[in-house]
């Protein structure tokens, strides 16, 4: 008998990796369940229920709400005869670890979407940290960078940790219906700008927006009709953001809170830039991998997954940290040398293809579900 899987995710509105997900496990006739941990329900949800999976909507603003939460969770696995649960995000690995152990479930993963963010930052919740390692039978980490703080930093057994990098659909971002490219272009009052300078970065300060808007403000002395889109346009460091916007004119720049379309939103960028304060700050960085299988030259600095696999020259320009100079000669080369940004599109391309699609990424979730094909 296959075992019944259940993902417990916090603060999810959409993400295309677990439609993905969904689909694949669906196709392998998974027996599978979700439980979300959100302020109310959101697209991710929606497409669960569209899809006929069975899930259960926990209402959850704050960490307050934590003992409710697992609770509830812990009466969905006992009622359900859960095998294996998979919690992603603090909020879910906290209520969701702790009602498995409760209920015995037997194999208990949590994929662990931060680095050293804690301990860098919030000493006091390193603790949660080592809480969440020691109920956990199995611990994914989505880089190289995530598995040695875990072994490294917080001496959990390597026999417990499982190398396992995000896994991506490549064809959704090559095959874009070209209508709804335009309708983003119209929508944004994108038509006729160029270059079109592009970034999908929350507004905190380890992101390096910072670094990019005086890169981007001389840049629009050589190129007047530059525009710079800024999604994800939110978060800790917005305050500080919005006063640097204000050197730029107000129609030289884009802010896009949330656009659903991310594979349109894509195709409207001529450059893409991604730039890390420092080495460990992504614990991933999707955007790494989805700017190339979109075909977009980047401009990157070196963090998360993208010390594993970004060269110089080769698939992306790399710029040093907290660098607005490097960041705008970059663009300027990228935006001026066609040759060097069709060898970037086109061995970006290839350096993603056997690393990070999604068929390679659920075959090694089967196996450490134990869970047979």
């Amino acid at each position: 008998m296959k075992p019944s899987v259940c993902l417990i995710l916090s603060f999810h509105d959409r993400a295309v990796q677990y439609e993905w997900f969904i689909e694949k496990a669906l196709e392998h006739q998974m027996k599978l369940h979700f439980i979300f941990l959100n302020p109310e329900q959101w697209h991710i949800e929606r497409y669960v229920r569209h899809r006929k999976i069975p899930c259960l909507f926990i209402k959850y603003h704050s960490k307050k709400d934590i003992p409710r939460a697992t609770a509830l969770i812990y009466q969905y696995l006992i009622k359900n005869k859960i095998d294996i649960v998979h919690t992603h995000l603090f909020d879910a690995n906290i209520s969701g670890l702790t009602a498995a152990w409760l209920a015995r479930v037997k194999k208990r993963i949590y994929t662990r979407h931060h680095s050293d963010f804690h301990h860098r930052f919030h000493a006091g919740a390193v603790k949660y940290d080592r809480y969440c390692n020691r109920l956990a039978t199995d611990i994914v980490a989505i880089s190289k960078n995530v598995e040695d703080i875990i072994i490294n930093t917080e001496q959990v057994k390597k026999s417990k940790v499982h190398l396992i990098h995000h896994g991506f659909e490549f064809d959704a971002f090559k095959n874009v219906n070209s209508d709804e490219v335009e309708s983003l272009r119209n929508k944004y009052d994108l038509r006729g700008k160029h270059p079109v300078v592009g970034m999908i970065s929350r507004y905190e300060k380890g992101k390096g927006i910072q670094y990019v808007i005086p890169a981007f403000k001389k840049l629009r002395e050589k190129f007047p009709d530059a525009v710079l889109v800024l999604a994800n346009s939110h978060g800790s460091y917005a305050k500080e953001i919005k006063a640097m916007l204000k050197q730029l004119p107000e129609k030289s720049y884009r802010e896009i809170r949330f656009e659903y379309n991310l594979f349109a939103l894509y195709k409207l960028f001529d450059v893409f830039i991604h730039v890390p304060e420092y080495a460990e700050y992504e614990a991933f960085g999707q955007v790494y991998v989805e700017a190339l299988a979109a075909g977009i030259p980047s401009v990157f600095t070196l963090s998360g997954i993208a010390r594993e696999f970004i060269e110089d020259r080769k698939n992306a320009l790399v710029c040093n940290f907290e660098d607005s100079d490097g960041i705008y000669h970059a663009l300027v080369e990228l935006i001026t040398n066609a040759d060097l940004r069709e060898q970037i599109i086109n061995e970006g391309r290839r350096s993603i293809a056997h690393r990070f699609g999604i068929n390679l990424y659920f075959r090694k979730l089967l196996a450490l579900y134990n869970y047979a094909e």
